[in-house]
């Protein structure tokens, strides 16, 4: 049986495995504890019972299973996963099959490369945009791959960094594939 089947089902059909397998006294039971004593029925029968979802692994070393139809956020009904299985199948968190991830090499244990093909920022137009592109170029370079991040007060001009850098960009490398994210920018 299914958990994520059962989940799926009306209540009716729900009540009408719940009769079919025996069960009494659910008539003012929620669905959820429906469910729940549909699959301990099942268990003590002997049944396999299964389900899926995407692996959260926690901090203690132990899992659950969240599923799309609660947004992937916690909830009573999620499949606990025991540590000792999360080492013994070598899982991640991610929405990929086990199977996929079996030979991938850990975040922890890559090898930086750093950038080899510099980004030229200055676009010849002699423009303040222009201005700031080329100053970035003298400053700090910026090559292919790599990731930056502007910090500085309010009203400074962060946004217009960012603009006139994609900009540039865009303009002289059209075969990138650029995101720019503004963190706790309006509009949100």
């Amino acid at each position: 049986m299914n958990l994520t089947e059962l989940k799926l089902k009306q209540i009716s059909e729900v009540i009408e495995i719940a009769e079919s397998l025996g069960l009494e006294n659910f008539a003012r039971s929620r669905k959820q504890d429906l469910i729940f004593a549909i699959l301990k029925k099942q268990a003590k029968a002997g049944d396999d019972i299964s389900g899926d979802g995407v692996l959260e692994i926690l901090q203690d070393g132990f899992g659950f299973l969240r599923t799309p139809g609660c947004s992937y956020l916690a909830g009573p009904d999620d499949i606990y996963v025991s540590p000792s299985q999360i080492r013994r199948f070598s899982l991640k968190t991610n929405f990929e099959p086990p199977e996929n991830t079996k030979n991938k090499i850990t975040f922890s244990n890559l090898t930086p490369l750093f950038a080899k093909q510099r980004f030229v920022l200055e676009q010849g137009n002699g423009t303040s945009e222009d201005l700031t592109g080329r100053i970035i170029d003298l400053i700090a370079p910026i090559g292919k791959g790599q990731r930056g991040l502007i910090v500085s007060p309010p009203k400074a001009g962060k946004t217009m960094i960012l603009q006139s850098l994609a900009q540039a960009i865009a303009e002289k490398n059209p075969e990138c594939y650029l995101i720019v994210l503004l963190i706790d920018e309006r509009p949100e």
